[in-house]
C-alpha cells in the first residue's frame, strides 16, 4: 500500500518512512507544503493514506487538506501536530482530516490508526483467503494449510495487493506504484523475482498456481466466487 508523508522535520520524516517501509508500504515524502500538495494532487488515486504535518514551510497542512478535499472526498488524511488544544483538534477535523495524532507519538499507535483508516476507507476485511492460503493483516501472518509461511516484507506487501484485488488483473505498472516506490525503475524485472518467490512458498502441486500470469499485462489471483 502507498503513503504520502508531508513533514518538514527530516528526523521525523525519515523515521516514519523507514518504519512504514518495514511494514510493507511504499512511501513518498515531501518536506514543504507546496511539494506535498503537488505530490498529493498528482497521485490522489494512488495514495491509501496521507500523513500531513500541520505547520509546514510554503503552505500549511490546513491549506493542503482543503485543496485535497476539493478534489477527493474519500482519501484518509491524518494530521501530525504539536498543537494540543481541543479547539485545534476540532478545527483540523472540520477542515477535512479523518484523524490527528499529537507529537510526540509512538509509531505503533500511528500504524494502528493508519490501518484502521485504510479498513474504513476500503470497507475490506483484514483477513484474505485463496485456495489454502490465509493472510491476516492484523496479526501480520500468512498460513498455508494452517501452517505459518515466512514472507519478507515486500513479499507480504505484494501478496496483500494481489489478494485485495482478487479476481482482477493487476497490471505491472500498478504493482510498481502500489508496492514499490514511485521512482522505482519501471524496466526492472524485480516483480517477476518476487512473484516466483511467492509461488515457491505458496503453491500447492495439486492445484493451479495461486498467482496467474497474464502475459504482457500483469498478474492475477483468481476469484473463487
Amino acid at each position: 500500500m502507498r503513503l504520502l508523508i508531508v513533514e518538514d522535520e527530516s528526523s521525523i520524516s525519515n523515521f516514519l518512512k523507514e518504519g512504514f517501509e518495514e511494514e510493507g508500504f511504499a512511501v513518498d515524502t515531501a518536506d514543504n507544503g507546496k511539494k506535498g500538495l503537488t505530490l498529493a494532487m498528482d497521485n490522489l488515486e494512488e495514495y491509501d493514506v496521507i500523513l500531513l504535518d500541520w505547520m509546514l514551510p510554503g503552505m500549511s497542512g490546513i491549506e493542503i487538506c482543503r485543496n485535497i478535499r476539493q478534489e477527493n472526498k474519500q482519501i484518509p488524511i491524518i494530521f501530525l501536530t504539536a498543537k494540543d488544544t481541543v479547539d485545534d483538534a476540532v478545527f483540523g477535523l472540520e477542515t477535512g482530516a479523518n484523524d490527528y495524532i499529537r507529537k510526540p507519538f509512538s509509531f505503533e499507535e500511528l500504524l494502528a490508526r493508519v490501518r484502521v483508516l485504510m479498513r474504513s476507507h476500503t470497507s475490506e476485511s483484514t483477513v484474505f483467503q485463496s485456495q489454502n492460503i490465509e493472510m491476516n493483516l492484523d496479526k501480520h501472518t500468512v498460513t498455508k494449510f494452517g501452517k505459518s509461511v515466512e514472507l519478507t516484507q515486500k513479499e507480504f506487501a505484494l501478496l496483500e495487493y494481489l489478494l485485495r484485488n482478487k479476481g482482477k488483473v493487476c497490471r505491472r505498472t500498478r504493482i510498481i506504484e502500489k508496492v514499490w516506490d514511485i521512482h522505482f525503475d519501471y524496466n526492472n524485472s524485480v516483480i517477476d523475482v518476487y512473484i516466483n518467490a511467492l509461488r515457491k512458498k505458496l503453491d500447492d502441486p495439486s492445484q493451479p498456481s495461486l498467482i496467474q500470469t497474464i502475459r504482457g499485462v500483469g498478474y492475477k489471483i483468481e476469484s473463487e466466487e
